[in-house]
Parts: C-alpha cells; sequence; structure tokens
C-alpha cells in the first residue's frame, strides 16, 4: 500500500513537472506576444488618428468588458469541471482576434479607431475568461512556501522575453517610420504566431483533479457584502482603488510621450522596455523576500514609489531623467504585481481560489475603466501644467494614490507566519545593500521546472 502511494506520488510529481516545463515555454511565446503589442496598441490607435479621450476609451473599454466576463468566468469553470478545457478553448479565441487587430486600417477606412476599441475588447475579454482557470491551476502546482521563489524566477526570465520582444517593435516601427502602417502590421502579424505557438503548449499542460464543493460557492454579491469584515475583500479594496489612481494617468504617459513630448519611436521604446527591464533583476529579489516577510509587507512598501511616479514626470522630461524614474517604476511594480497574486493564492482556500481570482480581476477592471474613462475626460478640461494639460492630470493621479495608499493599506493583514522587518532594512536588502538574515545564496535558486 505504501509503495503503492509513492508510486502514485512520485507519478504525480513527474507530471506536474512536465507542466510547469509545458506553461513556462507557453509564457516565452505569451511573453513574446505582450512584449509586441501590449505598449504598441496606443501608438497604433494615435498612427489611426485616436483623440485623447479615444485612447481613454481604448484602456476602458477593454478593461470592463474583460472584468465583466469574468463574473461568470468561475462558474463556466464549476460547470465543465476542467479549468484546462476553459484555458485551451480561450486563448485559440484569444489568438485569433489578432487577426482583425492587424486588418482594421485595411478594411475599415470609416472610423478605424471603433473597430479598433471593439476588438481589442473582446481580444482582452477572451484571455481574461482564461485568466482565472490559468492561475488557479498554476498555484495547485506550486506550494505556498515556493510561490515568491518560483514566481519570482519566472516573471524575472519572462520580463526578459518581454523586453527583448518590445526591444525588437520598436527597431521595426522605427526602420519603417516612412511605412508606419506596414511596420504595425509586422509586429502584430507576429504577436499572432507568437500567441498560436503559446497556446500549442497550454494545451499540453497537466491538471490535477478539480476540487469542487457547494459549500465552497458564493456571489459576487456575497463577496461584496464582506468588504468589512473580510482580510481578502479588504486587499481587493485596496488593490482595485489603486488600480483606478493609477489609470487616471496610465493611459496617456503614451499619448505624452510620442504626441506632446515628440520623442521617436526609439526613445519611446526604451522608456517602455525600462520598466520591465528593471523588473528582470528585482523580481527574484523580491519574491525571495516576500517568502521571508509576507506578501503585505512588500505592497505597503512598494505601493508608496507607486504613488509618486507621476510626480516626477512633472519635475522633468528629458529622456534620461524619464529612464531614471521608469526604473524605480519597474522596481516597485515587480514587487506589488508579484505579491498581489501570491497573497491572493496564500488567502483563499483551493476551492475558492478561481473565483477569488475572478472577482479580484473584475474589481480591478472596473476600477481600470472608471479611471480611464475619468482621465480622458479631465485631460481635456484641465488647465495646462508647464504647459501639458497631461502633466495635471499626472498630479492629480499621484495625489489619489497617496490617498488611498494612507487610508487602505493598513487594513491588510498578513495571512502567513513572516519576519517583522523595518521598511528601510527591507530596501537595503532588495538593493543588496544590507541583507536581511535569511535571504541566502540558496533560497535563490529557482524551482526546478
Amino acid at each position: 500500500m505504501q509503495n503503492a502511494f509513492s508510486q502514485q506520488r512520485s507519478w504525480r510529481s513527474g507530471k506536474i513537472r512536465k507542466s510547469l516545463k509545458f506553461s513556462f515555454l507557453d509564457g516565452i511565446f505569451a511573453c513574446c506576444m505582450t512584449g509586441l503589442t501590449a505598449d504598441y496598441i496606443t501608438p497604433y490607435a494615435l498612427v489611426l488618428k485616436a483623440t485623447a479621450r479615444q485612447i481613454g476609451f481604448l484602456s476602458a473599454f477593454p478593461s470592463l468588458a474583460a472584468s465583466l466576463v469574468q463574473l461568470k468566468a468561475a462558474d463556466l469553470t464549476e460547470r465543465i469541471k476542467s479549468r484546462r478545457k476553459i484555458i485551451n478553448s480561450f486563448v485559440f479565441l484569444h489568438a485569433l482576434m489578432g487577426i482583425p487587430i492587424i486588418l482594421v486600417p485595411y478594411l475599415f477606412k470609416y472610423q478605424p479607431v471603433l473597430f479598433l476599441i471593439i476588438f481589442v475588447t473582446l481580444f482582452n475579454s477572451f484571455n481574461a475568461v482564461a485568466l482565472p482557470a490559468w492561475s488557479s491551476l498554476m498555484s495547485d502546482h506550486i506550494p505556498y512556501k515556493k510561490r515568491g521563489q518560483y514566481f519570482g524566477w519566472r516573471n524575472k526570465v519572462l520580463q526578459a522575453v518581454t523586453v527583448g520582444a518590445a526591444f525588437g517593435a520598436g527597431l521595426i516601427l522605427h526602420y519603417f517610420k516612412n511605412n508606419i502602417l506596414k511596420g504595425f502590421f509586422i509586429i502584430l502579424s507576429l504577436a499572432f504566431i507568437c500567441r498560436i505557438i503559446s497556446w500549442l503548449f497550454l494545451r499540453r499542460m497537466y491538471e490535477p483533479a478539480f476540487r469542487f464543493k457547494k459549500e465552497a460557492y458564493f456571489s459576487f454579491f456575497d463577496f461584496i457584502k464582506r468588504i468589512k469584515e473580510s482580510n481578502f475583500a479588504k486587499f481587493v479594496i485596496f488593490a482595485a482603488s489603486l488600480t483606478f489612481c493609477v489609470n487616471v494617468a496610465a493611459p496617456f504617459f503614451s499619448v505624452f510621450m510620442l504626441r506632446d513630448l515628440k520623442f521617436n519611436y526609439v526613445i519611446y521604446t526604451i522608456l517602455v522596455t525600462a520598466v520591465p527591464l528593471a523588473q528582470i533583476f528585482t523580481i527574484g529579489r523580491w519574491g525571495n523576500h516576500a517568502d521571508l516577510v509576507g506578501n503585505v509587507k512588500v505592497l505597503k512598501f512598494t505601493s508608496f514609489f507607486i504613488a509618486s511616479l507621476p510626480f516626477w514626470w512633472i519635475v522633468h522630461q528629458h529622456p534620461l531623467y524619464l529612464v531614471l524614474i521608469q526604473i524605480i517604476s519597474g522596481f516597485a511594480w515587480a514587487g506589488f504585481n508579484l505579491c498581489a497574486t501570491n497573497f491572493i493564492y496564500d488567502a483563499v482556500t483551493p476551492e475558492k481560489r478561481t473565483r477569488c481570482i475572478a472577482y479580484f480581476n473584475v474589481c480591478s477592471g472596473v476600477a481600470v475603466c472608471i479611471g480611464a474613462l475619468l482621465g480622458g475626460f479631465l485631460v481635456n478640461i484641465l488647465p495646462p501644467l508647464l504647459g501639458y494639460k497631461i502633466l495635471s492630470l499626472f498630479l492629480i493621479s499621484s495625489s489619489l494614490r497617496f490617498l488611498v495608499v494612507f487610508l487602505f493599506s493598513r487594513k491588510i493583514k498578513e495571512v502567513r507566519p513572516a519576519r517583522a522587518v523595518s521598511s528601510r532594512n527591507l530596501f537595503y536588502s532588495v538593493i543588496g545593500l544590507k541583507p536581511i538574515s535569511g535571504i541566502t545564496q540558496e533560497s535563490r535558486r529557482p524551482l526546478k521546472s
């Protein structure tokens, strides 16, 4: 009996190792797609003559739709009883939506920006349905004590891929600057091919038995009712509120660089890739530290950096200075995004995890939508600051971020054992000046895939 149990456990471990390998390969090509698209959809819209308000819509409506479909994503997963089927079906649809996005300027001469918004909305929505199931599946593969270490290592490598793809996209656009639509056709076509390849690897992932208990069900309105008493719900309110404040300004950084500051695509690419490049060098360290000091400590610490970011764009706009600000941004967002995800994995049981991830994404998506719509409205009516209306928007965004950090971050409690460390010592340790005891070379080694 004991031997049979050991064999079964060994077989399952082998399946999970293979599954993590396929997930990593999926991530390589998915991040190629992200690098080729994420920071270039707004420039694509600007080439199609989008206004600042339409840029706000381009950020708002896809985020809103993606959040609303996730209200039913968990129900769909529980009905089908297979996260793998959900992932494979909707990632394939996500890939297919790349085709009409590529063809917008050729098929829709009238109102091309409107059709771009529609297709990007569908593009994001299909991916959003798959995301909670994928996150839940991955959390089953990784023990909680190793999540910071593993995802820190994984994200570090994949960020490098994203940066490489983004640099490639920028160089292609610069080369085709006299025929910019051809440049966008090339990078968007490459993104489509990469997503298809990533889907092929996703199809080979292993799924442990899906556990669903009726008593684990709770509706979105049940979730909202527990905001005052649930630690997880308080975390969601904090993250969603910060997301709202961020997206008051976030869609307009590209507009500011390309339209107002007249940066070329090479400078633009250097600036937008400075963020993931900084994440490459810091996300692994954040993961190791989070495993020791807890996710909440890192979330609170990095949120202060995030709150200050738009303000620094007001101080000066020289490209070399902005590269430094973008590096700080990457440093902060690396820790925040990693620990926000890992906090969800730690704070909820496996049976509730898919639904909780979906509800978290619903709140975040609605926050993105409202923030982008508000920013798109304000950017046209605000008085100029130092000659630019967008800088007034940046000041409002930074002020709102600080308000959220002070009001909500203190209400979140850590859900696992963690070492008490001062913010100063955490900072010194992450940047390598004075490592905290327990952050050893052994802890920095990645898990084997």
